[in-house]
Protein backbone atom coordinates (compact mmCIF):
# COMPACT_ATOMS: atom_id res chain seq x y z
CA UNK A 1 0.00 0.00 0.00
CA UNK A 2 1.32 3.48 -0.81
CA UNK A 3 2.33 5.90 1.94
CA UNK A 4 -0.82 7.23 3.66
CA UNK A 5 -2.00 10.69 2.66
CA UNK A 6 -5.23 10.88 4.65
CA UNK A 7 -6.27 10.22 8.22
CA UNK A 8 -8.32 7.23 7.11
CA UNK A 9 -5.40 5.69 5.21
CA UNK A 10 -3.01 6.33 8.11
CA UNK A 11 -5.41 4.95 10.68
CA UNK A 12 -6.11 1.80 8.67
CA UNK A 13 -2.49 1.13 7.72
CA UNK A 14 -1.12 1.81 11.20
CA UNK A 15 -3.61 -0.60 12.74
CA UNK A 16 -3.28 -3.21 9.97
CA UNK A 17 0.52 -3.27 10.04
CA UNK A 18 0.57 -3.35 13.84
CA UNK A 19 -1.90 -6.23 13.95
CA UNK A 20 -0.02 -8.08 11.21
CA UNK A 21 3.23 -7.75 13.16
CA UNK A 22 1.69 -8.83 16.46
CA UNK A 23 -0.10 -11.77 14.85
CA UNK A 24 3.08 -12.91 13.14
CA UNK A 25 5.02 -12.83 16.40
CA UNK A 26 2.23 -14.57 18.32
CA UNK A 27 2.01 -17.28 15.66
CA UNK A 28 5.70 -18.10 16.10
CA UNK A 29 6.36 -20.96 18.48
CA UNK A 30 7.53 -19.73 21.90
CA UNK A 31 11.09 -20.99 21.35
CA UNK A 32 11.21 -19.13 18.03
CA UNK A 33 10.08 -15.93 19.75
CA UNK A 34 13.16 -16.04 22.00
CA UNK A 35 15.68 -17.27 19.45
CA UNK A 36 18.66 -15.07 18.70
CA UNK A 37 18.89 -13.60 15.20
CA UNK A 38 21.88 -14.37 12.99
CA UNK A 39 24.90 -12.17 13.65
CA UNK A 40 24.99 -8.83 11.88
CA UNK A 41 21.78 -7.21 13.09
CA UNK A 42 21.64 -4.56 15.80
CA UNK A 43 18.45 -5.98 17.27
CA UNK A 44 19.35 -9.50 18.33
CA UNK A 45 15.89 -11.03 18.74
CA UNK A 46 12.17 -10.35 18.55
CA UNK A 47 12.18 -8.73 21.99
CA UNK A 48 14.79 -6.20 20.82
CA UNK A 49 12.75 -5.34 17.74
CA UNK A 50 9.52 -4.86 19.70
CA UNK A 51 11.33 -2.85 22.38
CA UNK A 52 12.76 -0.65 19.63
CA UNK A 53 9.26 0.05 18.33
CA UNK A 54 7.96 0.77 21.82
CA UNK A 55 10.76 3.20 22.59
CA UNK A 56 10.26 5.04 19.31
CA UNK A 57 6.57 5.35 20.22
CA UNK A 58 7.64 6.92 23.51
CA UNK A 59 9.99 9.31 21.73
CA UNK A 60 7.22 10.36 19.34
CA UNK A 61 4.86 10.89 22.27
CA UNK A 62 7.46 13.12 23.93
CA UNK A 63 8.01 15.12 20.74
CA UNK A 64 4.27 15.53 20.37
CA UNK A 65 3.75 16.52 24.01
CA UNK A 66 6.51 19.14 23.92
CA UNK A 67 5.84 20.28 20.36
CA UNK A 68 2.13 20.85 20.79
CA UNK A 69 2.85 23.30 23.63
CA UNK A 70 4.79 25.41 21.16
CA UNK A 71 8.21 24.34 22.37
CA UNK A 72 10.82 22.58 20.24
CA UNK A 73 11.36 18.96 21.32
CA UNK A 74 14.83 17.43 21.42
CA UNK A 75 14.81 15.18 18.39
CA UNK A 76 15.45 12.39 18.06
CA UNK A 77 16.49 12.34 21.76
CA UNK A 78 18.59 14.35 24.19
CA UNK A 79 22.24 14.04 23.22
CA UNK A 80 21.54 12.56 19.78
CA UNK A 81 21.07 13.87 16.26
CA UNK A 82 19.51 12.19 13.24
CA UNK A 83 23.08 11.38 12.16
CA UNK A 84 23.82 9.57 15.41
CA UNK A 85 20.79 7.26 15.29
CA UNK A 86 22.89 4.09 15.38
CA UNK A 87 24.18 5.09 18.81
CA UNK A 88 20.68 5.92 20.01
CA UNK A 89 19.35 2.60 18.74
CA UNK A 90 22.16 0.76 20.58
CA UNK A 91 21.17 2.58 23.78
CA UNK A 92 17.55 1.57 23.25
CA UNK A 93 18.55 -2.08 22.86
CA UNK A 94 20.68 -1.89 26.00
CA UNK A 95 17.91 -0.18 28.00
CA UNK A 96 15.47 -3.05 27.46
CA UNK A 97 17.97 -5.93 27.50
CA UNK A 98 16.75 -7.15 30.90
CA UNK A 99 13.05 -6.77 30.11
CA UNK A 100 11.18 -9.94 29.23
CA UNK A 101 9.42 -10.46 25.93
CA UNK A 102 5.93 -10.62 27.45
CA UNK A 103 6.48 -7.31 29.26
CA UNK A 104 7.77 -5.73 26.03
CA UNK A 105 4.67 -6.96 24.18
CA UNK A 106 2.48 -5.34 26.82
CA UNK A 107 4.43 -2.07 26.71
CA UNK A 108 4.25 -2.02 22.91
CA UNK A 109 0.49 -2.55 22.87
CA UNK A 110 0.06 0.27 25.37
CA UNK A 111 2.30 2.75 23.57
CA UNK A 112 0.66 1.85 20.25
CA UNK A 113 -2.69 2.74 21.79
CA UNK A 114 -1.39 6.15 22.84
CA UNK A 115 0.06 6.91 19.42
CA UNK A 116 -3.05 5.59 17.65
CA UNK A 117 -5.19 7.87 19.81
CA UNK A 118 -3.24 10.84 18.48
CA UNK A 119 -3.97 9.76 14.91
CA UNK A 120 -7.65 9.45 15.72
CA UNK A 121 -7.81 12.82 17.49
CA UNK A 122 -6.64 14.90 14.51
CA UNK A 123 -8.27 15.89 11.23
CA UNK A 124 -6.82 15.30 7.76
CA UNK A 125 -5.76 18.93 7.67
CA UNK A 126 -4.03 18.74 11.06
CA UNK A 127 -2.27 15.53 10.10
CA UNK A 128 -1.18 16.25 6.56
CA UNK A 129 -0.65 20.00 6.19
CA UNK A 130 3.08 20.57 5.95
CA UNK A 131 4.50 23.12 8.39
CA UNK A 132 1.21 23.23 10.32
CA UNK A 133 3.12 22.79 13.57
CA UNK A 134 6.46 24.47 14.14
CA UNK A 135 8.00 21.40 15.75
CA UNK A 136 7.50 19.24 12.65
CA UNK A 137 9.70 21.53 10.56
CA UNK A 138 9.03 21.39 6.84
CA UNK A 139 6.96 18.22 7.02
CA UNK A 140 3.63 17.22 8.56
CA UNK A 141 2.48 15.59 11.78
CA UNK A 142 1.18 12.74 9.64
CA UNK A 143 4.63 12.11 8.18
CA UNK A 144 6.00 11.61 11.69
CA UNK A 145 3.11 9.30 12.52
CA UNK A 146 3.62 7.22 9.38
CA UNK A 147 7.27 6.80 10.36
CA UNK A 148 6.41 5.94 13.96
CA UNK A 149 3.69 3.46 13.02
CA UNK A 150 2.92 1.80 9.68
CA UNK A 151 6.34 2.04 8.04
CA UNK A 152 8.15 1.12 11.27
CA UNK A 153 5.94 -1.95 11.75
CA UNK A 154 6.58 -2.96 8.15
CA UNK A 155 10.35 -2.65 8.76
CA UNK A 156 10.06 -4.74 11.94
CA UNK A 157 8.08 -7.52 10.28
CA UNK A 158 10.54 -7.73 7.39
CA UNK A 159 13.48 -7.84 9.81
CA UNK A 160 11.91 -10.61 11.89
CA UNK A 161 11.01 -12.68 8.81
CA UNK A 162 14.51 -12.25 7.36
CA UNK A 163 16.12 -13.30 10.65
CA UNK A 164 13.91 -16.40 10.79
CA UNK A 165 14.87 -17.64 7.33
Amino acid sequence: MPRPKTKEELSKLARANFEKLVAYVEDCPKEEQSREFPKGTLNRNIRDVLAHLHHWHLMFLEWYSVGMTGDKPEMPAKGYTWRTLPGLNKEIRKKYSDTGLEKIKSLLRSSFGEVYHIIESHSDEELFTKKKYGWTGSTSLGAYLVSATSSHYDWALKLIKKAKS
